[in-house]
């Protein structure tokens, strides 16, 4: 496989006047053809940044970067908008424009001063189009689209523009959550099935472990750390990227939860599905769940009795609970 960015010794930032504001220093990245990633990491890590100085709008402090092993800076505007094409959060106010029309911004790299719009133009843009789920809203007006259509629209254009690396920043932002799964199930399918390297920020931790091929963390005063999502939360990296007083990573579950004084400690016993959102209700309420000794009371889900839900507490009294919202009353009633 190819690289379709590579990054030597760079460091971005800004320039104020003519003095240096790095935020961060020594990236050595690369991002394979086919191959969708995510930057993760707080606000003011830098993962905007690092994506507009991809993109050529902010000036690299130093370093290199290459597309394709060609050398950034020898390269002309022309051939850039040919490398990379990106999706900003913040959208241009497109009122009157169809999305065929907007779509079609995306060539303007390929149609010359005119703009004009050949047959294979308009056949690359009813592809991109439909590519992104939007098949018959070409002459639809963009004002009049839901957000996660919008969203769709602004990534067809960024395709049509056929560029090897295509640049998002935080796309799913706005979106409600049925949306923003679609988008980004949407992203891993057009970088698998175009070979395009795809290169998003976001800060949906549970979306990127589930779709993303990489990872890539950011944090202020840390260096940029890359590797698979499994082997990023193993090597205890999520956990030193994001944790602080009163948040960690849960190993078990992949996501980070408030650590609360004095956990009680429940045996959990059951199978199924059952089984499982039972169990996030008692993690969601502050218990842990063990298997082990020693615990504090143990619950036993019976899915053929009447009694759902029976509860030994560790000097013998049971109590038996026939719904869940019974089961989170009590829970709640045991909370310091």
């Amino acid at each position: 496989m190819s690289n379709h960015l590579e990054t030597i010794d760079l460091s971005i930032g800004y320039f104020r006047g003519k003095k240096k504001n790095i935020l961060h220093s020594d990236i050595n990245v690369s991002l394979e053809e086919g191959e969708f990633v995510c930057i993760l990491g707080p606000n003011g890590a830098g993962k905007s940044s690092l994506l507009k100085t991809f993109a050529g709008f902010l000036p690299k402090i130093s370093g290199k970067i290459l597309f394709q092993n060609e050398d950034m800076d020898t390269m002309t505007e022309l051939d850039k908008s040919k490398n990379v094409s990106i999706v900003l959060t913040e959208r241009p106010i497109v009122a009157d424009m169809t999305v065929f029309e907007l779509v079609a911004l995306g060539r303007v790299p390929f149609t010359g001063f005119f703009g004009k719009i050949t047959k294979t133009d308009k056949i690359l843009i009813e592809k991109a189009i439909e590519d992104v789920g939007l098949k018959g809203f070409n002459n639809r007006f963009v004002n009049q689209l839901s957000d996660g259509e919008c969203q769709k629209a602004f990534i067809a254009k960024a395709l049509v523009q056929e560029t090897p690396l295509l640049l998002l920043d935080e796309p799913t932002a706005f979106l409600d959550l049925p949306s923003r799964v679609e988008i980004m199930h949407l992203l891993r399918e057009l970088s698998h099935n175009q070979n395009k390297s795809i290169l998003l920020s976001t800060h949906d931790l549970e979306l990127a472990m589930q779709t993303a091929d990489k990872i890539w963390l950011m944090a202020q005063n840390s260096n940029l750390k890359t590797g698979f999502p499994e082997e990023l939360a193993l090597s205890g990296d999520f956990k030193n990227f994001f944790e602080k007083d009163g948040i960690f990573f849960d190993l078990l579950t992949g996501q980070f939860t408030v650590n609360k004084k004095n956990v009680q400690n429940i045996h959990l016993i059951g199978e199924g599905i059952e089984y499982k959102w039972i169990k996030n209700a008692v993690l969601r309420n502050g218990f842990a769940v063990t298997d082990t000794q020693p615990f504090d009371f143990k619950i036993e889900i019976c899915n053929a009795n009447k009694d759902k839900y029976i509860i030994t507490k560790q000097d013998g009294t049971v109590y038996k609970l026939s719904t869940i919202n019974e089961l989170l009353e009590y829970l709640k009633s045991l909370e310091p």
